[in-house]
């Protein structure tokens, strides 16, 4: 297995090949123009894309091109008034813009009007600027203010979103290619890494994830050594967040999404040490990034701030190491 320190350096071997979008933390300004009703409609099996204009500034440039959107996911598209989206850029038209390189992007929007879920929207975007805190073998994202201009009925929206690296940047950065079976075990996945996101996802309250279904998990093979290694998305389901809609799984013996619960497979304790040293030496900068977030409410900066204190007083307790994350570890299936 390809060690954690590898998989760290990987990320920064190549991140000076990063494309522009994501090398910068400051908000962009966003403005789409379109029929959103239309697009709002339109959640089946076959979406089609519907065009719009897209208005863009950054600290460096502005520009307008003509894209298309397309409604995505999967519980927010079924149950959100404002789905996630999908934007296709034209590739030819976004070069020396902040936008170069980029071909479709996810827009992660803010599900439905009320301004608790602008405040959702932020906390998410925080978690993954904390695990881009942990490893650079993570998507990075960026923070947007947009304003939506329905067409159609002369309606205007305006509130934050952040767009994701795609899989393919993310493949060109990192040197890895998306591996399309599905199926895949976490215990063929790099171990190392692998037992770091299974310590984020405990860190952020989040149980709404799986490897074996790729669910909110996309997996990458490292093009030299053909390493496997899981990289996880989508936290809105996390105590972290603490949306209303958020319940955890059935199955699992918790009641909210803020109890945590170890998912993680048991491993050796080298690895596991390795992991947690990982969580010990990143605490300032996992912090800094959720303070660091605009617009977030200083109370949900504590409150979230208040949340990780109770994981870091957990993993410097040698006895509640032992309890959460060794006699609670899921053991490989005979």
């Amino acid at each position: 297995m390809v060690p954690l320190c590898c998989l760290l350096a990987l990320g920064a071997r190549t991140a000076s090949g990063q494309a522009p979008l994501f090398q910068d933390a400051a908000p962009l300004t966003l403005r789409l123009e379109g029929d959103f009703k239309g697009l709002f409609r339109d959640r089946g099996e076959e979406r089609a894309e519907h065009p719009a204009l897209l208005r863009f500034s950054s600290r460096t440039d502005s520009a307008s091109v003509k894209v298309d959107l397309r409604t995505r996911g999967i519980f927010r598209l079924k149950n959100c008034s404002f789905p996630p989206i999908r934007i296709d850029l034209p590739t030819g038209k976004v070069a020396n813009t902040v936008f170069a390189g980029q071909d479709k992007l996810k827009l992660v929007t803010h599900c439905r009007g009320d301004r608790l879920y602008d405040r959702n929207l932020l906390k998410e975007y925080a978690l993954y600027r904390v695990f881009n805190a942990v490893t650079e073998t993570s998507f990075r994202v960026r923070l947007a203010h947009v304003t939506y201009i329905d067409t159609t009925k002369a309606d205007t929206t305006i509130r934050h979103a952040f767009l994701i690296e795609s899989d393919l940047e993310f493949g060109r950065r990192l040197a890895a290619d998306i591996v399309e079976q599905g199926r895949v075990h976490d215990m063929v996945t790099d171990a190392s890494y692998m037992t770091l996101v299974a310590l984020f996802q405990y860190l952020i309250g989040n149980t709404d994830w799986s490897v074996w279904g790729q669910h909110n998990i996309t997996v990458f093979s490292d093009t030299a050594s053909h390493k496997l290694f899981a990289v996880p998305y989508d936290f809105d389901f996390s105590g972290a967040v603490g949306a209303p809609y958020a319940t955890p799984p059935e199955q699992l013996p918790i009641k909210t999404v803020r109890e945590r619960l170890y998912r993680g497979y048991c491993q050796p304790d080298s690895i596991l040490a390795g992991a947690l040293a990982r969580f010990r030496s990143a605490k300032d900068s996992i912090y800094a990034a959720v303070r660091a977030v605009p617009d977030l409410d200083d109370r949900d900066k504590r409150s979230m701030l208040s949340y990780f204190d109770e994981f870091f007083r957990t993993i410097e307790n040698r006895t509640l190491i032992e309890r959460e994350f060794v006699r609670r570890c899921r053991a490989v299936e005979q």
